[in-house]
């Protein structure tokens, strides 16, 4: 049935649009006063702005402004009092004082603003030497505004648009930021990041007034990545990226910026800030092995170490290319996310209450629209939700929900296996996502009102439509109104701001050559009176069942479904009790995943005892359990004290892990200048230091043409440049030698795990990028003192004694030096066995040498585990490349004293057991929960293991790379006299990822809220 009663409908025409010219809105909704009045008797006005665009000259020809101070009742054109010739392009309201309106010209035609004072009835124009791109308004201060032109110059006033000083050139788009209360003690500080006359960004701030070079500052030291900082709240982010791979650094409360620690093979290619509330990071990252879906990631509170949120959730591109992930933040209740993950290239919406500590599945609907029963059985068959919202403030999206109704979730999916879009239907929840309720077959746009008290239905279709549905029970029941006696093109719908009335207004069209329509739907005078107290009753948040949510209990007011009356005001009004704390309050620590036995246990590559590297005897740490309250989690008591992090005395021990490097990072220092040099170790104690040079110390408790002809050479080497002069009188000419190199990024020594003593081997230096220019290669190997300086990146030599021993490889380019340091063992005789394993493991090798350490670790704590065999006997090296492969070597291992040293038949007996346990598949380890590998023998036998002997094939002495580089330079060769070789830091990789990545704000799902950047087009503002 159709019904209109109680419904007061107003209906207005305006300028007509025609196949060559189309009229563009953009609506702006002004509250009489500062602050949203609760009550639907006092009148707002409207502004409409219409732009006549002519296909023909493709251009905007005409501009029509409209006002209205009865809310849609009335309207008047305001062309004569802004001018009558006069084209605008774009309108804003001050976010701090509704009062003010500004209006921007068409800059083909000239570059002015418009400035009102009194909610657009009377307008002053201001002339503008530079063309507006976008504005961005204080947050706190009405007056004070930022400008970004259209030749990247970012402009300030402090005077509401009256004035404009200049701050700075070659600013990035959209990454200019205001200072953020409480973060920033100066209210005019900004934030921008800028291009510096060679092409690179950096992270600059200053005050808006007094923007010169001496004042200005640079948080960040050197240069990041082009469009990467992000200022948001506490917050600060930048990309930096070095040897192919994106590193993210943040800074918490503007304090010193710490390299963002995700989970250590991880190896993000991209990024997105999806939240920073409630002092916490949540994140989206792509990792290496991924390509249409990211892993949401959360922070601690400095959003320095990040723990797994959730995995493979599904991402897709946006109109303009942006990133847009699948995820869904519910409006009005905290910690409250659904996302849509990708299993076995099937996608499943998924639902957690506690910041994504927990998921699970959405229960379908008991019953269909028909009241049939719906047959749909967990895990096998669950509701899945498009989680897309509409760009476009004026439509609804596809999913919605709203602060002061937080409750009602209304979205559009299917029921099944997986996410469709073929038989898409209209669900509601009023539970919070608990239970779900069918409500329309085909979609439909959703717009709230009296604070979710009436919901509007309004079909999605590309056909002219006349009717709406209205529920008053949150969602449970529909009524059809007739909005308009012909059917009209819908283009969108205008709510008040607050949707705290009962006033809508429709705009569209009744054909594609007739004017535009504006339709005001007033429904109050359905309700007769206001909701008293006794209306509401108490609805208490929930998870299946589990009242205690982020370590509370919260009662919400909701109006009684068979009340008639309009709640105005917000009457949702929450109370909250603090429950007692249980383990599910707790998420695992940075470095620690949780298993199926719900402990939180270290990662495969993770050192618990490394968190105490940093403190010196007579400190103290953290000691983690393994786990960390959820952030914003409210819970008392119970198991804090026991799953919290314990304050520990550091503990005495001998020294360890010393190295000595200069403060600057580098190898190389200018003759007659100081060097700083920073002695590292664990422990403090008596330290000597020789400095090679005669000199010796000790110490006691030290802590640790005009412009020129341009062109871009891509290819390092050694250009012959010759430049020639002719006129009528003769000719000159003259050559330049010059030199391109490319600055070298990273060092990686190759060579075998194991050799036999007096067997020549093979080092290689292998550089990335690989070609560099003309470099000079220093290498130390055993106890020699003197260094061996070769043009070329490989060389051969010989150890004569057994046990472990180092090699050193620095690497000279330019003014630039690079090292690396391996360890080989050297004995008579071993024996050698390959290994491979179960094929899920090539699903997590990265293939760069810290992953292949971490995991030859593991796989020798697995074997001595199965076999018994002290760990000195065994060294295992996985192998570069895929399949994934290992060398397993048993060594004749000697106690220091040179004594008990393993026989001939004593390896025999270690490698026979080694092979039996492989055989027998008794070799395993648990790579990350739920991900089982076996080792096994690449061949399975049971016959003796291959006797790597001088009388042997050489084929077994594995090498990780063969790279050769071979330079030709004019060099002179130092003597160095030096005792020491420096330790070497982690090999990096030798397979870089892709390094064009940015960090960068996500275009995720939440519900709408008021720009802070004024924008382009349509603006609805509150």
């Amino acid at each position: 049935m159709s019904a209109c009663l109680g419904v007061t409908m107003i209906l207005h025409s305006l300028e007509p649009g025609t196949n060559e010219r189309a009229c563009i809105f953009s609506f702006l909704a002004v509250n009489k006063g500062i602050r949203i009045c609760p009550s639907i008797l006092v009148p707002s006005v409207i502004l409409i702005l219409t732009k006549l665009y002519d296909y023909n000259l493709g251009s905007i020809t005409e501009s029509s402004l409209w006002r209205s101070t009865d809310y849609g009742t009335t309207y008047e054109k305001l062309n004569d009092k802004v001018g009558l010739k006069t084209i605008l392009s774009y309108l804003y309201v001050c976010p701090t004082n509704k009062r003010k309106i500004m209006l921007l010209t068409d800059p083909e035609i000239e570059s002015s603003l418009l400035i009102s004072s009194d909610e657009g009835a009377t307008y002053q124009k201001y002339r503008l030497n530079f063309y507006i791109q976008s504005l961005l308004f204080h947050p706190k201060q009405e007056d004070w505004i930022l400008a970004y032109s259209q030749d990247q110059k970012l402009y300030s006033s402090a005077e509401f648009g009256r004035r404009w000083q200049l701050i700075q050139e070659g600013v990035v788009p959209n990454r200019f930021y205001w200072s953020v209360m409480g973060s920033n003690k100066e209210p005019d500080l900004v934030h921008l990041e800028a291009r510096t006359v060679d092409g690179h960004s950096q992270y600059l701030t200053c005050r808006m007034q007094n923007c010169t070079e001496a004042n200005r500052n640079k948080p960040f030291p050197g240069y990041i990545d082009p469009d990467s900082l992000i200022v948001q709240d506490d917050y600060v982010f930048v990309q930096l990226t070095s040897g192919g791979r994106p590193h993210y650094y943040v800074s918490y409360r503007r304090n010193t910026f710490a390299q963002m620690k995700l989970p250590k093979y991880a190896l993000p290619k991209d990024m997105h800030v999806i939240s920073t509330d409630e002092n916490q990071v949540f994140a989206a990252v792509q990792e290496w092995n991924q390509n249409d879906t990211y892993n949401l990631y959360i922070s601690d509170t400095r959003g320095v170490y990040f723990t797994l949120a959730l995995e493979n959730v599904q991402s897709s591109r946006g109109p303009e290319g942006n990133v847009m992930i699948d995820l869904y933040e519910v409006a009005g209740i905290k910690g409250m996310f659904l996302a849509n993950k990708k299993i076995d290239n099937q996608v499943k919406t998924f639902i957690t209450y506690n910041k994504g500590r927990d998921w699970r599945l959405l229960q379908a609907p008991d019953t269909d629209l028909r009241g049939d029963p719906v047959h749909c059985l967990l895990p096998y068959c669950s509701l899945h939700l498009h989680l897309k919202v509409s760009e476009n403030p004026y439509t609804s999206g596809i999913i919605a929900s709203r602060d002061t109704a937080p409750s009602i979730i209304v979205a559009s999916g299917n029921i099944g296996s997986e996410l469709s879009d073929s038989d898409i239907s209209m669900f509601v929840s009023s539970d919070a996502g608990n239970t779900w309720r069918q409500i329309f077959e085909e979609e439909h746009s959703v717009l709230y009102l009296d604070q979710g008290g009436v919901l509007v239905a309004m079909k999605h279709t590309s056909l002219p439509i006349r009717h709406l549905w209205l529920s008053f029970d949150e969602g449970r029941s529909w009524s059809k109104y007739s909005f308009t006696s012909i059917p009209l093109f819908v283009d969108g719908v205008l709510g008040e701001p607050g949707e705290e009335t009962l006033i809508m207004t429709v705009f569209g069209h009744f054909s594609h050559r007739s004017e535009w329509q504006l339709v005001k739907v007033d429904y109050k005078s359905i309700f007769d009176r206001r909701c008293a107290e006794e209306d509401y009753r108490p609805w208490q948040l929930h998870s299946q069942g589990e009242a205690c949510i982020m370590g509370a209990k919260r009662i919400y007011k909701k109006r009684k479904s068979e009340r008639k009356c309009m709640q105005g005001k917000y009457a949702g009004a929450m109370e909250s009790e603090p429950c007692v704390c249980t383990e599910a309050d707790f998420d695992c620590d940075y470095g620690y995943e949780r298993h199926s036995n719900g402990q939180c246990l270290p990662a495969f590559w993770f050192n618990p005892s490394s968190l105490s590297k940093d403190c010196s005897l007579g400190q103290s740490y953290l000691n983690s359990t393994g786990y960390r309250k959820v952030v914003s989690n409210n819970c008392t008591d119970g198991v804090r004290e026991q799953y919290t992090a314990k304050p520990q005395k550091c503990p005495g021990k001998a020294p360890r892990g010393l190295r000595i490097v200069t403060a600057d990072g580098k190898l190389t220092a200018e003759q007659g200048h100081n060097v700083t040099l920073m002695v590292q170790l664990e422990e403090r104690t008596l330290i000597q230091v020789d400095f090679g040079d005669g000199i010796a110390v000790s110490y006691v408790n030290l802590s640790s043409t005009e412009d020129g002809i341009k062109h871009v050479y891509h290819n390092v080497g050694i250009f012959r440049v010759t430049v020639q002069v002719d006129n009528s009188l003769g000719s000159d000419s003259a050559v330049l030698y010059l030199h391109v190199t490319c600055p070298l990024e990273h060092v990686h020594l190759s060579l075998p795990f194991v050799t036999t003593k007096n067997k020549e081997v093979n080092a290689t230096a292998v550089l990335w990028p690989s070609q560099v220019g003309t470099l000079t290669y220093v290498w130390w190997y055993g106890n020699n003192t003197e260094p061996l300086i070769t043009l070329e990146g490989s060389i051969s030599f010989k150890f004569t004694s057994e046990g472990m021993n180092t090699i050193t490889v620095q690497v000279s380019a330019g003014n630039a030096i690079l090292q690396d340091t391996k360890t080989i063992a050297v004995y008579e005789e071993f024996r050698s066995l390959r290994l491979s394993f179960s094929p899920n493991l090539d699903d997590y090798n990265p293939d760069i040498p810290e992953w292949r350490r971490d995991i030859s670790r593991v796989i020798k704590k697995s074997l001595v585990e199965a076999t018994g065999v002290p760990g000195q006997h065994i060294l295992v090296a996985v192998l570069p490349g895929l399949p994934t492969a290992a060398e397993l070597f048993v060594l004749p291992y000697q106690d220091p004293t040179g004594e008990n040293k393993r026989s001939a038949e004593d390896l025999e007996q270690i490698s026979e057991l080694l092979i039996h346990k492989l055989n027998q598949n008794s070799v395993h380890f648990e790579l990350k929960p739920g991900v089982q590998v076996l080792v096994h023998a690449a061949h399975l036998t049971a016959a003796p293991l291959v006797d790597l002997t001088p009388t042997h094939s050489g084929s077994a002495m594995l090498m990780l790379l063969s790279v050769v580089f071979v330079g030709l330079a004019v060099f002179v060769i130092y003597k160095f006299k030096r005792r020491v070789a420096l330790p070497s830091p982690p090999s990096p990789s030798t397979q870089p990822g892709d390094s064009s990545l940015r960090l960068q704000r996500a275009r995720h799902a939440t519900p709408p809220a008021s720009p802070k950047r004024g924008s382009a087009g349509a603006q609805f503002a509150i």
